[in-house]
């Protein structure tokens, strides 16, 4: 793999031999910091590195795996059911109860691991904070070590943010939301840990270094007992769940901890997982503490399963992940009353809690949830959903309806390069147009233009028939970089990536190949290797 290495001299940072005590076949190659070095112990990352060696094998077949699902959805399959795995999905098997700690998660609120994010969000009013190293963090070597200091300190309660701006300091309340960590996919490595000369696997460096420093203050201060708490993203398969399985038992192992301490809450973001959640739960039985869905990256997986189905061309990506509008009050008014549609629709529909994109909507979102739960802390046992017996397989599969509109591609094409841009200069979360995106925003976006322009699709909800093509998205992309530049300014235009973030993203639209994953090209834009001139990867 050429991760294209960029290279630079931070002179106020010691070449990285020179700092970080590492064990016998452990390269880091991300630059030296104090602060780090706190997290990057020897005995710290000697457990990154046995994880590592134990499972590399498993995900690198897990990952082929995927590669072979792929090639059979593009000549013409459909994702279903496993039928060797009937006996799971028919079988009288139940996972065990969820620790009291997160019993009762009616709201969620979810970040990156900032320092001020972790304490706000910790202090919101939520039931947990989903703390991510994911899709709302751009994973730079200085975010992800400093996101791991973030959180060690969290756990030990001692953390605290002074704005100098509006000199005003931050400290958690006595009463805080319960922490979960979501690590990165299985596909991302982590190129700034080189382990036997191989980058490392990014999830198993997120959770290896976070479980290593905090399991045990953590069990004692925030879960009763039990924990630490985790989300699982991106997973196509319950084999990928059966690695984490395997993770935890090997974590709580090394701990002394019993087995079921470690909990985890799956993301069921992709279309392949949706035939294969209980599966999922099956794996993880002793582990699980439920299934969360996530549709916008659910969007992208159906366009990227389908991407050589001409048949499945998807309407316009609608909104979502609204936030509160500070200087309109029916607009704000307008979005609050969309956000508790949407949240009366799940809390009706079974669900036991809820995410928040913003702590403003933190208390209307309450309000729908307890005037329909009451004070039972969740739904397991009481609702009761006969309808899903029968759900089948062209049910999962059933394309969105909707019109696809030049407005759409605007949209795709604007948003897509502006998250891009934050993302490349180190933003991972970024409110564009009073909604709050992260890079599955930038998926879909770029993942559904390509779509239509691969496929010549006529964009019907404008009534002019126009059919999409390379030389219409390209007027397109120009005007809106204009708008871009407009809406921000010339000189943050200037100075921030957006010309980059425009060649990536355009690349990417019009590529002839649907590339996987936007970040993972992306990737290679924000890695530094120290000292300088250490070898490509």
């Amino acid at each position: 793999m050429d991760l294209g290495v960029a290279y630079e001299h931070h002179s106020s940072h010691r070449a990285a031999s020179e700092g970080y005590d590492v064990p016998e076949g452990v390269d880091v190659r991300g630059w030296y910091d104090e602060e780090f070095g706190k997290i990057l112990t020897k005995d710290a990352l000697q457990f990154v590195a046995d994880l590592q060696r134990e499972f590399r094998s498993h995900v690198k077949y897990a990952m082929e795996c995927r590669k072979e699902a792929k090639a059979r959805y593009n000549s013409g399959a459909l994702p279903g059911f496993d039928p060797t795995t009937l006996k799971i999905r028919e079988g009288d098997w139940v996972c065990t109860a969820p620790p009291p700690a997160v019993a009762d998660r009616r709201v969620e609120i979810t970040g990156p691991v900032e320092r001020k994010m972790i304490i706000n969000a910790l202090n919101s009013g939520a039931k947990v904070f989903m703390a991510d190293f994911e899709d709302s963090l751009s994973p730079s070597w200085e975010n992800l070590m400093r996101g791991q200091v973030n959180l060690k300190e969290a756990v030990d309660g001692t953390i605290s943010f002074h704005d100098k701006a509006r000199d005003k300091m931050y400290k958690l309340n006595d009463q805080t939301a319960k922490l979960f960590v979501r690590p990165r996919g299985w596909h991302l490595p982590e190129a700034h840990i080189l382990i036997d000369g191989e980058p490392a696997t990014g999830c198993l460096v997120d959770f290896g270094l976070y479980f290593y420093h905090n399991y045990a203050n953590f069990r004692e201060t925030q879960g009763d007992g039990f924990g630490p708490f985790f989300y699982l993203p991106k997973m196509e398969h319950s084999r990928e769940a059966k690695i984490w399985k395997n993770v935890f038992e090997r974590a709580e192992k090394m701990a002394g901890i019993e087995r079921g301490s470690i909990r985890a809450t799956v993301l069921i973001e992709t279309l392949p997982a949706v035939f294969q959640m209980n599966e999922i739960l099956y794996e993880l039985k002793d582990h699980s503490v439920g299934l969360n869905c996530g549709r916008w990256d659910y969007i992208f997986s159906y366009i990227k399963t389908f991407q050589s189905h001409p048949d499945r061309l998807v309407p316009d990506r609608v909104q979502a992940a609204q936030i509160p509008i500070r200087d309109n009050a029916k607009a704000n008014e307008m979005a609050l009353e969309l956000v508790k549609k949407d949240k009366l629709r799940e809390v009706k529909a079974g669900h036991d809690g809820t995410w928040a994109a913003h702590p403003g909507l933190i208390p209307p979102i309450l309000e729908v949830f307890n005037a329909n739960m009451g004070h039972a802390p969740n739904q397991i046992q009481s609702m009761t959903r006969p309808e899903a017996a029968s759900i089948t397989e062209q049910d999962l599969l059933q394309l969105p309806r909707g019109a696809r509109t030049m407005d759409g591609l605007r949209l795709n094409t604007r948003v897509g390069i502006q998250y891009l841009a934050a993302w490349l200069t180190g933003s991972g979360a970024v409110p564009l147009y009073n909604l709050m995106e992260d890079a599955a925003t930038a998926e879909i976006s770029r993942a559904q233009n390509w779509q239509w322009l691969k496929y010549r699709a006529e964009l019907d909800g404008d009534g002019l028939g126009v059919r999409v093509s390379n030389e219409l998205f390209a007027r397109i992309v120009e005007e809106e970089m204009e708008r871009i530049q407009k809406e921000v300014g010339t000189e943050r235009f200037k100075n921030g990536k957006y010309k980059e973030a425009c060649l990536i993203f355009t690349k990417q639209c019009t590529a002839n190949d649907l590339d996987d994953f936007l970040t993972l090209e992306a990737y290679n834009h924000i890695v530094v290797h120290h000292p300088k001139g250490s070898p490509r990867l």
